[in-house]
């Protein structure tokens, strides 16, 4: 339910920066444990800064522990608050600092090391003298030893370790209610997004909600996966004619930002439901490009879940839904015969996602990790179950991949976990593939090598006529997951004819314990043109 990070001081700590700020706008409960100089060592000490500066407006708590009696106290509020909706009330330990923030993220809880060390180790770091001389030395002693104490008092007195509660914003019944205006509509569509998959409701009792429902759904971010492959909701292309085309659009933990091109897309006169835990996100750009009919500022798995036992019954309009899914299957026909054109050079990016979709197994796990050929991806590799795609967020930090893959296996070792790389993006944390074999952790990146920044290069070469700094090398990435303890498999044009075999290849090593690497040399399609959002 909670991830957690421990950093060293310091370097440590500015280097999670980028991390928890992803954390932060992915929704993503973590706590930071940061070490830092001993509390009588500041602005004095080796690696010494103001690291509650740093997390003030990325962190819905920052915390630094000044007692060993405090630690437990603060974790176990600095846990909740990083898992509620809302920041947990009641006492903190001084020089803690919580916005208000209504959503689940970041938490940074400071530990000086002198709250680390045993007692005679601190005694005997702090030093002074057993017999003082003059008023100085025994004021210094004297402020030492009071410092010990303190440091010390109650340390070893039982401590309560339950969890505490998490609060968690939940709609009324009468905004439930008045959501039933979703049964008049002609045209509904649910676009479900990645706060709906947070506790408390379970992924699996969404998914009986929204089938229960019928209404058409697209699915964004960690939602991906929550219903199934074969599901006739499940919609994947043509997302803005639908959502020009829809008379009312329920937006269940969807933002209108950059990803519903800040709200434009909504056709005129159309009725918006909006339901997110966090007001600054249910209002987003509202009044500018939109407003909705109803904003209902809770928790969007349950409010779904709700709806759909008053409306039970209801029945989405047949030809409504009939035309989505004939405009869908169009659009796959058309996405199959691209993936059936050769390109110039090298694989077709598209036919090679298509091959991996198709020898996927139902306990596959996907992590995100690129620009260009992620976004292609996203359109053609079908996530098997809930919660078995992980992408950064909005935030779109590359490099998450080798972080995210260990710890999807560490937490479902019996699931194939595959990790879908650009050239670019896999640069961030190719070494992993060093942690991935010291520590057993055996999951396969699949590259789409192109030699090229491709997703920015779409649009520089466009508008500037130069690709400068996009430019890549088809470099042996293979090779360097060889050099590392890995296995290394490369694949291209040549190989075409064996494609499949190649990725079962990866299976099968990666089923007999090894990490590996698909190095899948592609060429360049028409298929993403004009993506890129601003």
């Amino acid at each position: 339910r909670i991830g957690v990070a421990v950093v060293t001081a310091g370097p440590g700590v500015t280097n999670a920066v980028t991390a928890v700020k992803n954390a932060q706008m992915a929704e993503s409960p973590l706590l930071l444990i940061g070490g830092a100089a001993a509390s009588l060592q500041k602005g004095r000490a080796l690696q010494d800064i103001d690291q509650l500066s740093l997390f003030r407006t990325l962190c819905k708590s920052c915390v630094t522990v000044r007692a060993v009696r405090h630690i437990v106290p603060a974790l176990r509020r600095a846990i909740a608050t990083a898992q509620s909706g809302t920041p947990v009330k009641g006492g903190s330990p001084e020089n803690s600092r919580t916005p208000k923030i209504s959503r689940a993220g970041p938490v940074f809880v400071e530990l000086p090391i002198d709250v680390l060390y045993p007692f005679h180790v601190v005694e005997k770091e702090l030093g002074g003298t057993k017999s003082p001389k003059g008023l100085r030395g025994k004021a210094v002693t004297w402020y030492l030893q009071n410092y010990l104490h303190d440091l010390f008092a109650g340390a070893w007195e039982p401590r309560d370790v339950s969890p505490l509660p998490v609060r968690v914003p939940l709609a009324t019944e009468d905004e439930v209610q008045r959501a039933e205006l979703v049964s008049w509509a002609r045209k509904p569509l649910v676009l479900v997004g990645s706060q709906a998959l947070l506790p408390p409701t379970p992924a699996e009792e969404l998914r009986a909600a929204l089938e229960a429902l019928g209404i058409p759904c697209y699915l964004g971010g960690m939602a991906r996966g929550l219903l199934p492959a074969g599901s006739p909701l499940l919609l994947r292309h043509n997302r803005r004619d639908a959502l020009r085309d829809a008379d009312l659009v329920l937006l269940a933990g969807a933002v209108c930002d950059f990803r519903l091109s800040y709200g434009r897309l909504f056709g005129r006169g159309a009725a918006v439901v909006a339901v997110n835990r966090d007001r600054a996100q249910l209002l987003r750009n509202s009044d500018v490009f939109w407003k909705p009919r109803l904003a209902v500022q809770g928790d969007a798995g349950s409010f779904v879940v709700g709806l759909a036992r008053r409306l039970k019954g209801y029945a989405c309009p047949g030809d409504w839904a009939e035309g989505l899914r004939e405009a869908e299957e169009k659009k796959e026909r058309a996405n199959r015969e691209k993936a059936a054109t050769p390109t110039q050079h090298h694989l077709n990016p598209l036919d090679l996602l298509y091959r991996l979709d198709a020898l996927l197994p139902p306990e596959s796990l996907l992590v995100a990790d690129g620009g260009d050929f992620v976004g292609t991806a996203a359109y053609i590799v079908r996530p098997r179950r809930p919660l078995a795609w992980l992408d950064p967020g909005a935030f779109g930090t590359l490099g998450v991949g080798g972080g995210f893959a260990l710890g999807a296996k560490l937490c479902r070792p019996d699931a194939e976990v595959w990790i879908l790389y650009g050239d670019g993006s896999l640069g961030y944390s190719v070494m992993e593939f060093d942690t991935f074999v010291r520590h057993k952790t055996p999951v396969i990146a699949l590259v789409g090598n192109d030699a090229c920044w491709s997703q920015i290069a779409r649009e520089q070469v466009a508008l500037l006529g130069s690709n400068v700094a996009c430019g890549l090398e088809y470099l042996d990435y293979h090779a360097v997951a060889e050099a590392l303890g890995g296995r290394g498999l490369a694949v291209g044009r040549p190989e075409r004819e064996r494609l499949d075999a190649v990725l079962r290849a990866a299976q099968d090593e990666c089923h007999r314990g090894r990490p590996v690497l698909v190095n899948a040399l592609i060429g360049r399609t028409d298929f993403r043109d004009g993506s890129v959002s601003v």
